[in-house]
């Protein structure tokens, strides 16, 4: 059976929550975190006849594009960038102490050390007030160091912006595989 991406819209069709599957487990109530939308049309397939990676692949990038409200970067309700787990999988208990003791302790610090296993890129950044390229693989790092804000630059990626104070993410490019 295929794969699919899909988002959770809130009333204003903005997204509030995207998820990768098969079946029906877009639909499904599961144990979820962030609610079903009550109106089923507010549940939007965005990509399908996707293999299981390339779901993966694509519901990281959307959370990227979109951001999470937990970490400040945008309006997603996501806990993660996306990209865990696998059809059919089953922990083993060892496994599902960890995770236990991970809810239980979610701390801040902790989420940062685990977003930095996955999914990793190479950006390159040109800055119009200088006349200069940066090539960088932390772009958090990057903003803090030149006072940017994150989102805006992300969204000069996407065309959302021309520029962030001079700057423009001319390419990103994946450095780490997925499973």
């Amino acid at each position: 059976m295929a794969f699919y991406t899909y988002a959770y819209l809130r009333e204003d069709r903005s997204p509030y929550y995207i998820g990768k599957g098969k079946g029906d487990r877009a639909y499904k109530k599961y144990d979820r975190t962030v609610p079903l939308p009550k109106d089923k049309s507010r549940i939007l397939i965005l990509k399908k006849n996707l293999t299981e990676v390339e779901a993966f692949r694509h519901e990281v990038y959307m959370i990227a594009v979109y951001g999470r409200k937990d970490l400040g970067t945008g309006i997603l309700r996501n806990m993660t960038n996306g990209g865990e787990g696998v059809i059919g999988y089953t922990m083993k208990e060892k496994q599902r102490i960890q995770l236990s003791e991970y809810s239980k302790n979610r701390s801040k610090e902790h989420r940062r050390k685990l977003i930095k296993t996955q999914v990793k890129y190479n950006y390159t950044i040109y800055s119009t007030t200088e006349d200069k390229i940066y090539e960088i693989n932390n772009l958090r790092e990057f903003c803090r160091e030149h006072s940017l804000d994150f989102s805006s630059l992300k969204r000069t990626f996407t065309g959302e912006r021309n520029h962030h104070k001079g700057f423009k993410i001319l390419k990103k490019e994946s450095i780490s595989a997925l499973p």
